[in-house]
């Protein structure tokens, strides 16, 4: 069985066993988006559900951490930081062929593009604020209150994040890409000193991972936690500056070369403001480097989803290895970033 499959019967059974309340029958259907880990959307007389499973086969070590997802999200249950309701998370391979969890289905509105095409000026701008409103309050949640001391080691977060993503990206090297291995030696020789900002990253902060209320400008909930750590909360402002700078679209689903202010947009360096005027920060030194991180970080995991269509594990096969074809982009978008600094 593929990762685009779900054996519904074993889930049935195992949710008849362990979650309380729960009644069958259940029907499954996978959601389009997700590459990195299957999720699929339960329906069941007992009520809507949402599996999210490791996809099968052989993984790099610490990559598809539906545990840490599960542990994140439901420690985030009490604070500012919307997310669906976790249930259970099921770490015994044998059920379905890897682990898994099952959280709540939330109803929504997902925007896979920040143009907002559908929207007006106004909602448009309440749409992106409300955005900026999650992101500082992710960046604001008591780590220790919440049980999340421990998520994260101690010390640089970047140093960390450098060597981590470049070992990824050795372990999923298909073929020499040199604008990569110039931005993994300007990023390893530029990496600025620990600060001691220490808090919750969710690692991947866009758009496209945030279901809004279905009547409002309100994120109801923020997805895909699987690269959430305890680390350095400019990774996740400079995620969203990065997925601005790519290409209007699908495929880049960003904002280069869009007029902002004509659609009610702000400029990247009036987000950062809104941000710092939240955080209470004066400013961001060197935002360059975090900028190029992010790219560099973005081509790590692209990479990856390639190797795994390459190898025959990944959830779309076809966009998977499409996908594979943009770690140039981000390499010389991430030099750029760098240059600029």
């Amino acid at each position: 069985m593929d990762a685009t499959q779900l054996d519904v019967q074993a889930v049935e059974a195992w949710l008849v066993a362990n979650l309380a309340g729960f009644k069958g029958p259940v029907t499954a259907t996978k959601f389009d988006v997700g590459q990195s880990n299957p999720t699929f959307h339960l329906s069941a007389p007992s009520g809507q559900y949402v599996l999210r499973r490791k996809p099968p086969g052989v993984l790099l070590k610490s990559a598809h951490a539906v545990d840490r997802e599960f542990r994140v999200q439901q420690a985030l249950a009490a604070t500012d930081v919307p997310v669906a309701k976790m249930h259970l998370l099921c770490e015994d391979d044998d059920v379905i062929g890897s682990a898994f969890y099952i959280m709540d289905f939330v109803q929504g509105r997902n925007f896979d593009d920040p143009r907002l095409k559908d929207l007006d000026n106004a909602s448009r701008a309440a749409v992106i604020d409300d955005m900026g409103r999650v992101l500082a309050a992710v960046h604001s949640v008591d780590i220790a209150a919440v049980g999340l001391s421990d998520f994260g080691p101690d010390g640089s977060y970047f140093e960390r994040q450098v060597a981590r993503w470049t070992k990824q990206y050795r372990a999923s090297e298909t073929e020499a890409i040199p604008q990569m291995d110039t931005l993994i030696d300007w990023l390893a020789a530029n990496t600025p000193a620990d600060d001691g900002k220490r808090s919750l990253v969710h690692g991947d902060y866009r758009l496209d991972n945030m279901l809004f209320a279905p009547d409002a400008p309100k994120v109801v909930a923020v997805l895909d936690w699987e690269l959430s750590t305890i680390g350095h909360p400019y990774a996740d402002l400079a995620a969203v500056i990065m997925q601005w700078q790519m290409p209007p679209g699908n495929e880049g689903r960003g904002l280069a070369g869009v007029d902002r202010a004509a659609l009610g947009l702000p400029s990247d360096e009036e987000f950062i403001a809104a941000y710092c005027a939240r955080m209470n920060l004066p400013g961001i030194e060197r935002f360059g480097f975090y900028l190029a991180f992010c790219f560099f970080r973005m081509g790590a995991i692209i990479q990856g989803v390639k190797k795994r269509a390459l190898d025959g594990n990944a959830s779309d096969p076809a966009r998977a290895a499409k996908l594979g074809g943009f770690v140039p982009m981000f390499a010389m978008a991430g030099l750029g970033a760098a240059k600029n600094g």
